[in-house]
């Protein structure tokens, strides 16, 4: 057990009430420039303006030229000093709530370690892009700010548990807005000392938490913290930029939603050789006009030539490697590389992957489209598999988990 907390409380920057449905924006990695460029339009305090700066620049801007930073800085700034986003005048922790329909996670923004990242305390399931790490460097230099919060879970706790319900219930948020997919966001703020002491010092005593989305963030805080470092003179460790923007979760309250497969074609089989040689490893069960949705880990739907199957696997590889028996694994390790060819999924231009989000009409649309020629529904990966690889210190095959609801940007920021 550490004395040293994961985390700790932080003057954020947040929009004023009065502002706040006019700069909550989708997060920068959801959307493409034009489509943020559409969604920006007639609303000068977006925080697209600051996290897809490019919007401001000409049609065609390098999305990673120096300009763009340039912008995002100057566009964060002009929002600062005109009022529009204000600093919090002391450290403070701040209770996040997204509601999605019935689907309801409360959690807390804080200031999360990088020493203890760079320990791995804060466990990891994924490798990392240098190019993407690049961009998030770049971005948090300029601004001297984190603006985009990694996804955290945590081992739920009953002592923060209790803080958090205590504010919640004590007082409306500071504001509630709602994004994309009619999601609320909720913000409160925990300023109280000995609230503020008791989160971090139960955050002191846990043993790990997880990263469930944001690794390029979290590796770029690293980056920026061991630059700023070696820069000062004067380093202590307890700087602000030794520390990353982060919204925190309990493990049981998070949703991680199906990130389903389609690949363009059979690899020279036809859809008769692929039923032939599937049946070897499972149980196929023909549906009617129905989805094949997955109820349980180790089936998948199959759709083809207008047609859904349930695919039952008929027995589990003997290993207790978490990664191997992964549901994404056991697909690409039983179907898509011995039978369609797919050796690499993250370079392969055959394959696509298409998030929970768009649903199974999504896969037949692509199908009978002729676009591709078969798509696999997924049953969606559980945290615990996602704890057990980042305990395990391994990485998930890519695009093995889509978590809904998605942080939005500019509820509050992290400046260092």
């Amino acid at each position: 057990m550490s004395a040293v907390s994961l985390f700790r409380p932080f003057k954020g920057v947040r929009p004023v009430p009065e502002h706040a449905a006019a700069v909550i924006a989708p997060p920068y990695d959801v959307l493409d420039a034009k489509e943020a460029r559409e969604k920006a339009k007639g609303k000068p305090f977006s925080f697209l303006h600051v996290s897809k700066a490019e919007i401001d620049l000409p049609e065609g801007t390098d999305p990673y030229s120096p300009e763009v930073y340039a912008k995002s800085a100057e566009n964060y700034n002009k929002m600062l000093k005109n009022g529009i986003l204000k600093q919090d005048n002391k450290p403070c922790y701040y209770v996040y709530r997204a509601v999605m329909g019935d689907h309801v996670q409360t959690g807390l923004a804080v200031a999360a370690s990088v020493a203890e990242y760079d320990k791995n305390r804060i466990r990891k399931h994924e490798f990392t892009r240098v190019d993407k790490e690049d961009d998030r460097v770049r971005q948090i230099d300029a601004l001297n700010a984190q603006t985009g919060p990694v996804l955290l879970a945590y081992r739920q706790n009953e002592t923060v548990d209790a803080v958090i319900k205590k504010t919640v219930s004590a007082k409306a948020p500071a504001y509630e807005v709602e994004g994309d997919n009619k999601v609320i966001h909720s913000l409160w703020i925990i300023d109280d000392d000995g609230d503020v002491k008791t989160i971090t010092d139960e955050f002191a005593k846990a043993e790990a938490v997880y990263i469930a989305d944001g690794h390029h963030r979290s590796a770029a805080a690293s980056r920026v913290a061991k630059k700023r470092a070696a820069e000062n003179p004067n380093h202590t460790g307890k700087e602000d930029y030794n520390f990353f923007l982060a919204v925190a979760f309990p493990v049981d309250e998070m949703k991680i939603l199906d990130y389903n497969r389609l690949v363009k074609d059979l690899n020279g089989m036809d859809t008769d050789d692929l039923i032939q040689a599937l049946a070897q490893r499972f149980v196929i069960l023909p549906k009617d006009k129905t989805p094949a949705v997955p109820v349980r880990p180790h089936s998948f739907g199959m759709y083809i030539d207008g047609q859904w199957y349930l695919l039952g696997l008929k027995e589990l590889p003997d290993t207790d490697d978490p990664v191997k028996l992964l549901d994404v694994s056991l697909l690409s390790d039983l179907v898509l590389s011995p039978l369609l060819g797919i050796k690499d999924p993250r370079t392969d231009k055959r394959i696509d992957f298409v998030g929970g989000m768009r649903g199974l009409k999504e896969l037949e649309r692509r199908v009978d489209s002729g676009e591709m020629k078969v798509a696999f529904a997924m049953y969606p990966t559980r945290m615990e598999d996602l704890i057990a690889v980042a305990d395990s210190n391994q990485v998930m095959p890519p695009k093995s988990t889509w978590f809904e609801p998605k942080l939005a940007d500019g509820m509050v920021s992290n400046p260092i």
